[in-house]
């Protein structure tokens, strides 16, 4: 599970902006009953669901986007070479383009609470580090700082958890994670960071390979039909059958670090889907099932295996092909789950409720004056009291969160006639 996030100076974002999951201390009658909300770990308060509101433009898929790239980057970077150049933007202003751009992680895996933090340019790592606390006191396991000068010696300094750990370096170049490298070389401590970041961190409502479909689809069969049926759909079967297996291992493209529906399964999988009416009439999936359906069978496969096995999940524009009430019941269904978490961005302010959602679970991003990317919680606003309507205040921008349209009359005919 994760703790809390930190990011600066990618795409649009320039300073530092933070996304924390620690449940803040907050008092208020709607948030006592809010106890769904939340989950403890290690004595800590972590919410469940985070949401991302802000107008276009403003960065909120850029802070999905340096996510999915900052974690691609630990479980891609032992293949890069020395003509690699990163596929992510530092912010263009400023003088922004010359600085680097930095990653910072806080998060517990298999009871145990982590910090892992890197910063790079677009052609090189810069630094890198990983702390753990195993007994409640904060342990280095290794730090690094390519800076420092031309040796490994001088560039790294090692606690005593990692076998033979300047074997590691002597195999990790500029290019590289160290924590990548350490996974491939069989480091005990490199396999879980990197397990973490591949298996527990889902990057996209399709964060699957075509047999990983194919898999999750046998072994959640049932639910996954009850799961549609609750959201009024009347499919009453599916079956998937393998076509041939890709050539590579699907994952984000490489620019956008999105992946569409056709890219998962065009030409791999073949789905049919059996209908109430009529339940031994064959429908083609991808080519006679609305876009809704498609989106809502994808999303609830993942999101039923993220709720089981506890993982995080990233969806960028939830209500993309979904009505209001399927995305509050896959948000229900986070609050049900015991140890699971979403982020999200939307732009649907139906869900701008403090008796549904807590302060501290609800974002809103701006942009500041020079282009960049600000980020700040509801509870940053200590004035804004749970009996106000947040909704109202939202749409008037209240949080300076909403486009400015100057959409008056005479606007609009001097667009049309001038």
């Amino acid at each position: 599970m994760v703790l809390e996030i930190h990011i600066s100076n990618f795409f649009s974002i320039s300073e530092k902006i933070v996304l924390d999951f620690r449940a803040a201390n907050i008092k208020s009658a709607n948030t006592k009953a809010l106890t769904n909300n939340i989950f403890e770990q290690n004595k800590t308060n972590i919410l469940k669901t985070i949401a991302i509101y802000g107008a276009n433009a403003a960065g909120k898929s850029n802070i999905i986007k340096a996510i999915r790239f900052c974690h691609a980057m630990v479980f891609e970077s032992h293949r890069h070479n020395e003509n690699t150049v990163y596929n992510f933007r530092p912010f263009k202003f400023n003088g922004y383009d010359n600085k680097p751009s930095n990653y910072f992680i806080r998060f517990i895996n298999n009871g145990i609470e982590y910090e892992y933090a890197f910063s790079l340019t677009r052609h090189k790592i810069l630094t890198e580090s990983l702390y753990y606390y195993p007994k409640g006191r904060i342990t280095k396991i290794f730090t690094r700082d390519e800076r420092l000068g031309k040796s490994k010696k001088e560039k790294y300094s090692f606690g005593e958890q990692i076998k033979r750990p300047m074997d590691v370096a002597e195999n990790t170049s500029d290019k590289t994670l160290y924590i990548s490298r350490a996974s491939q070389m069989d480091r005990e401590i490199g396999k879980e960071i990197f397990n973490y970041f591949h298996s527990k961190f889902i990057l996209d409502n399709i964060g699957f390979g075509v047999s990983a479909i194919e898999t999750l689809s046998n072994e959640n069969k049932h639910q996954l039909i009850e799961a549609m049926k609750i959201a009024d759909s009347d499919i009453v079967d599916v079956k998937i059958k393998v076509l041939k297996k890709p050539g590579k291992h699907y994952k984000a493209d490489a620019d956008t670090m999105t992946l569409t529906v056709e890219d998962a399964v065009q030409d791999y999988l073949q789905i049919k889907t059996f209908h109430k009416t009529s339940p031994s009439i064959p429908f083609d999936f991808l080519t006679e099932e609305s876009q809704g359906t498609i989106k809502l069978f994808f999303i609830m496969l993942t999101i039923l295996d993220v709720i089981k096995n506890n993982k995080v999940l990233l969806i960028d524009e939830i209500e993309d092909s979904l009505h209001p009430k399927i995305i509050e019941y896959l948000l229900n269904i986070f609050r049900t789950g015991e140890k699971a978490q979403l982020l999200y961005t939307t732009h649907n302010t139906r869900f701008l409720d403090l008796k549904k959602f807590r302060k501290d679970q609800i974002y809103f991003v701006s942009k500041k004056p020079d282009g960049s990317t600000d980020l700040c919680s509801l509870y940053d606003y200590s004035d804004f009291r749970d009996t106000m309507d947040l909704e109202k205040a939202y749409l008037q921008g209240r949080f300076d969160a909403v486009p400015f349209v100057n959409d008056s009359q005479e606007k609009i005919k001097a667009l049309l006639h001038g």
